[in-house]
């Protein structure tokens, strides 16, 4: 499952200070003027797991692939943009090909940056961004309806055709407060109180960052990183702490696979059944399922490996019922397609 994030916001929220942050490369113009970013850029980092390199550790594997989340950088939107305003049109387009939106909301003063409307009002902004999403599905679904209303009854799709829409006004949102370094190792019940974010109901959806020390991260080695992080009162980066909102809000976990050749992590639903996770790997694998060769990511590391799992009885044989749990270690076992 390639998850794709689109990070949205007013104009000059840092959105292209997060993006670069979060990709680890100046990729994103980040300037003081609106619409600096009008095409929308796009990075792919890799999703953190710690557990990865124990895994690695064990197996032995040529090479470690992770999971991969991809971030868009997204045009700020404005008052009347479901009409055009700003290109509004363009950017909510790029909106509409997400998993997910990232909305970022300034919650720092800074006299040398702007507000488009004036002012530092993160509800406001929540407020303006919600409207147009709901206005630009409301102007679909009207354009769709009167699209099919023109068609002669031969040609009309059965049903109504709007119910099936990728409407903007319903993907799932995280929240990114952008604070500055000074609030950076504030709670999320802090931030929430300070600035008035009493529409976000669930906190796990709130990620407190601030995109200026994201971004100056990007220069510092590992333990350089660490010991920045540790002096602002932080355990972990921006980038973990979001995507973690991610996976909790799109209901998300992993499992892994783990070889020789390859340890690698791969993204499913909570929920998903071992053929569809399989499916993840090769669309074969689903179709050919015979069985799952399963063990925890806990055992795994405690009895060194499938083996060593396997002689005090960890190893389980699982069917197409079984529910896969994050963190599993699996091998499918399937028969080819004739």
């Amino acid at each position: 499952m390639s998850l794709s994030i689109g990070i949205v916001g007013l104009p000059n929220v840092g959105k292209s200070t997060l993006f670069n942050a979060l990709v680890k490369a100046r990729q994103a113009e980040a300037s003081n003027f609106a619409f600096c970013t009008i095409d929308p850029n796009i990075g792919i980092v890799n999703v953190p797991d710690v557990r990865l390199q124990k895994l690695a550790e064990i197996a032995k594997p040529q090479k470690i692939t992770p999971a991969t989340v991809k971030f868009i950088d997204i045009a700020g939107l404005v008052k009347e943009a479901h009409k055009g305003e700003g290109l509004g049109n363009k950017f909510l387009s790029h909106i509409r090909e997400t998993d997910a939106i990232c909305m970022v909301l300034r919650c720092f003063e800074d006299p040398n940056v702007m507000h488009v409307t004036g002012k530092i009002d993160p509800k406001d902004d929540f407020e303006t961004i919600k409207t147009e999403l709901e206005l630009a599905d409301l102007e679909t679904n009207e354009k769709t309806k009167a699209k099919e209303k023109s068609k002669s009854p031969s040609a009309k799709a059965t049903g109504d055709a709007p119910v099936n829409m990728n409407w903007l006004s319903r993907k799932p949102i995280i929240y990114a407060a952008n604070v500055s370094e000074k609030d950076a190792n504030l709670s999320t019940s802090e931030i929430i109180k300070k600035f008035n974010l009493d529409f976000i109901t669930d906190p796990e959806k709130l990620i407190v960052i601030s995109a200026q020390v994201e971004q100056d991260l990007i220069d510092l080695n590992e333990i350089e990183q660490k010991e920045y992080l540790e002096s602002l009162g932080l355990k972990k980066s921006g980038l973990d702490r979001l995507i973690q909102s991610a996976y909790h809000t799109l209901g998300l976990q992993s499992y892994f696979t783990a070889g020789s050749d390859e340890v690698r992590a791969w993204t499913i639903k909570i929920g998903d059944t071992a053929p569809i996770a399989a499916g993840k790997i090769h669309t074969d694998f689903e179709h050919g399922f015979i069985r799952a060769q399963v063990v925890s990511y806990d055992d795994y590391s405690k009895y060194n490996g499938e083996a060593g799992a396997k002689q005090v009885g960890k190893l389980r044989q699982e069917g197409k019922d079984y529910i896969v749990q994050d963190g599993d270690v699996i091998e499918f076992l399937f028969s080819a397609r004739g």
